[in-house]
C-alpha cells in the first residue's frame, strides 16, 4: 500500500489508543491519524442537521462529503467529544457504506502521509480506531489492539466528558460502553477484534508512560527505529 511504515493501532472505546498513538508519532516523526475523528464527524453533522440514528443515507451522504472536503479546522475538539456525538457515532459509524467512504480517507492518509507541523516530511504513519489492522491496513509492519478493563474505561471517558460540560452519570456511560464494545464486536462490516499478528496492550494498570515504553520497544524490534 505504501513504502513508509504503518503503525495500526486499535481497540477498545476509552482504552488509551489515541494517547499511546500520538505519543508514538511525536516520539517518531510519523504523521497520526485518529480515525475515529472521521466518524465523529459524520455524526455531528447527523446532530446539526436532525438527523436520526437510523438514517442511513443521510450518514453516507456526510460521509462522502467528509471524504472529498476533508476538513475540520473550524470544529473545536469539545465539540467531538460530547456524549451526543459519541451516542450518534456509535450507530452510524455501522452503516457498511459509511465505513466504505471513511476507509478511503484512512488509505488516502497512509499513501500520503501530510507533513508534519513545522513543515518536516513525515516518516511513516500511525492510525487508530477498531479496525485498522484487520481492514484498513491489514499488512501493517506493526499492529497493537488496547484495552482495559470496562469499568476503568467508563471512568476515563467519565472525567473527559465532564470537562465538556457532560451532566450524566458514571453508570450511563458505563453502561454506553459495554453497549458500544457489544455493537463493534458484532457487526457484520469490520468487527472490532486484535488483528493477526497485533501486540495486545493491556492498560488497565498501566501508566500512560508505561504503555508508551512498550509499545516503543515492539516498535524498534519491528522497524528497527527508536523514539526520541
Amino acid at each position: 500500500m505504501t513504502s513508509l511504515p504503518v503503525i495500526a493501532i486499535d481497540g477498545n472505546a476509552a482504552s488509551g489508543k489515541g494517547a499511546l498513538a500520538r505519543s508514538l508519532a511525536k516520539k517518531l516523526g510519523f504523521a497520526h491519524m485518529d480515525t475515529g475523528e472521521l466518524y465523529r464527524l459524520v455524526a455531528l453533522r447527523m446532530l446539526e442537521n436532525g438527523c436520526d440514528d437510523d438514517d442511513e443515507k443521510s450518514a453516507v451522504e456526510f460521509a462522502r462529503m467528509r471524504r472529498q472536503t476533508f476538513d475540520h479546522r473550524n470544529v473545536t475538539p469539545a465539540a467531538l467529544k460530547t456524549y451526543a456525538v459519541g451516542y450518534m457515532t456509535s450507530r452510524t459509524s455501522a452503516f457498511p457504506m459509511v465505513r466504505a467512504e471513511v476507509i478511503e480517507v484512512q488509505r488516502e492518509f497512509i499513501q500520503r502521509p501530510p507533513d508534519l507541523p513545522g513543515g518536516e516530511t513525515a516518516k511513516g504513519s500511525v492510525l487508530d480506531g477498531r479496525d485498522i489492522g484487520t481492514v484498513v491496513c491489514p499488512d501493517a509492519p506493526v499492529k497493537f489492539f488496547v484495552t482495559a478493563e470496562d469499568k476503568t474505561r467508563a471512568f476515563r471517558r467519565f472525567r473527559e466528558l465532564q470537562l465538556c460540560g457532560f451532566m450524566g452519570t458514571y453508570d450511563a456511560v458505563l453502561a454506553e460502553i459495554r453497549e458500544r464494545d457489544a455493537r463493534d464486536a458484532a457487526r457484520a462490516t469490520a468487527p472490532m477484534k486484535p488483528a493477526p499478528g497485533a501486540v495486545i496492550l493491556d492498560t488497565t494498570t498501566l501508566s500512560a508512560s508505561e504503555v508508551v515504553e512498550a509499545a516503543l520497544s515492539h516498535v524498534n524490534f519491528k522497524l528497527g527505529v527508536a523514539g526520541e
